[in-house]
């Protein structure tokens, strides 16, 4: 009796990218909004393909990517240290300069210790599975970061997802739930989508009923929000009522890298137990510097934070006037709802040749329908730019019939 050929019968198991087309259709379309590589940057402007356009996607909420000052302190780093710590924190790559910014990280952020990550994705991957364990259970807000989400898959623990900001739905959960099992709420500070802000005040309130303790991830707020910009629960005066605090150096601190603010009992289990970072190499030096002189910068030119606010009402009131959906934004991510994934593309398409640089966003980073263009903000941005970018806005919004030009929508949204 003939053998069966088994291999003819099996799944290719790269069949589901073979049948992955639709990048190809986009890029044939002359649609594709990814990935594009830019050759020249000041931070405000910035050349791709050639073509110069004022940057409105960027995370650089300080503007300090391209300060001198950083870029000095970078460089000498790199001379006194060399490229690369080539081993993780727990071996031989811990240097002097990491443990002072830990220290002078969780003395901005009034929290008794702190641990740095090699990312802010690690950051929050790495410690939410070392905290919560098996017989834990881990309430998560249903729009956090998916780094907040890989965190929770990888955990042992038990996790439930509550609607989005809705403290309503998390009380029901909390209460289904055994009173003696360890519980952690974790959302967002501020949602990397919306730009709003989480109902902090009502989430400390939940955490000391129920007996649960809190973790912020404060990747968009840090720098950017709060008393002299120590982030979302800084807005509220609640510092002190939550009990972990998750952070970013991608962003306001111009490097790479992350790092987690607690009490110091909690934050060392995390430094000997979190698989993120006792696996991972550590922050190469001239990112530690970096992140260094961007802390020592923003204590000192408080006049960022004040620029970045100005900055973040005058173009989400600018985009509202016109008639743009902007969802409840309150901080500088600006989102403007465009719709259908194709209409999305088409409408970055248009602004990128306007001179203005976006970040289209889709599904499922959004609800179906919601396609939208996401604007971020630096506070060196100057009003003529911020101009050029309202005026490309009102004239691609009414090319594609999303607003009327007299400031209404056009369509709903």
């Amino acid at each position: 009796m003939a053998k069966t050929n088994t291999a003819l019968k099996s799944k290719d198991i790269f069949d589901k990218a073979f049948e992955f087309t639709k990048v190809d259709e986009v890029r044939a379309a002359g649609l594709y909004p990814y990935f594009k590589p830019l050759t020249a940057t000041d931070g405000t402007v910035v050349e791709i393909e050639g073509k110069q356009v004022i940057m409105a996607g960027s995370n650089n909420y300080l503007g300090l990517t391209n300060d001198p000052r950083v870029l000095e302190a970078a460089r000498g780093a790199i001379l006194k240290y060399g490229s690369g710590c080539t081993g993780s924190r727990y071996l031989n790559g811990t240097l002097d300069i990491h443990l002072e910014l830990e220290d002078k990280l969780a003395e901005f952020m009034k929290k008794e210790s702190c641990v740095l990550f090699s990312t802010g994705y690690q950051t929050n991957e790495g410690s939410i599975q070392t905290i919560a364990g098996r017989n834990d259970i881990i309430f998560s807000d249903k729009d956090n970061h998916a780094c907040i989400v890989v965190g929770t898959q990888c955990s042992t623990a038990k996790t439930v997802r509550y609607h989005h900001n809705d403290t309503d739905h998390l009380r029901k959960l909390l209460e289904r739930e055994d009173s003696s099992t360890g519980k952690i709420i974790i959302s967002d500070g501020v949602f990397s989508m919306s730009g709003t802000l989480a109902r902090i005040p009502e989430l400390v309130e939940l955490a000391k009923e129920f007996g649960a303790r809190l973790y912020l991830d404060d990747a968009h707020a840090i720098g950017v929000l709060g008393d002299q910009g120590r982030g979302s629960a800084s807005v509220f005066g609640m510092l002190d009522d939550v009990d972990l605090i998750s952070g970013t150096f991608s962003k306001s601190f111009a490097s790479l890298g992350g790092f987690l603010v607690g009490d110091r009992q909690v934050i060392e289990y995390v430094r000997h137990f979190s698989p993120a970072h006792i696996f991972s190499a550590s922050m190469p030096p001239a990112n530690v510097a970096t992140v260094l002189k961007a802390l020592e910068i923003l204590k000192e030119e408080t006049w960022r934070l004040d620029r970045l606010e100005e900055i973040s009402t005058y173009m989400r009131n600018g985009l509202r006037e016109l008639g743009f959906n902007v969802w409840t934004s309150q901080t500088p991510i600006i989102p403007v709802v465009v719709g259908d994934i194709l209409s999305c593309f088409r409408f970055w398409k248009d602004l990128f040749e306007a001179g203005v640089y976006v970040n289209a966003v889709i599904p499922p980073a959004v609800p179906p329908g919601q396609s939208l263009v996401r604007t971020s903000y630096s506070a060196t941005h100057t009003n003529e730019q911020l101009d050029m970018i309202l005026e490309a806005f009102r004239k691609v919004g009414i090319k594609h019939g999303i607003i009327s030009g007299n400031g209404q929508p056009q369509v709903e949204v």
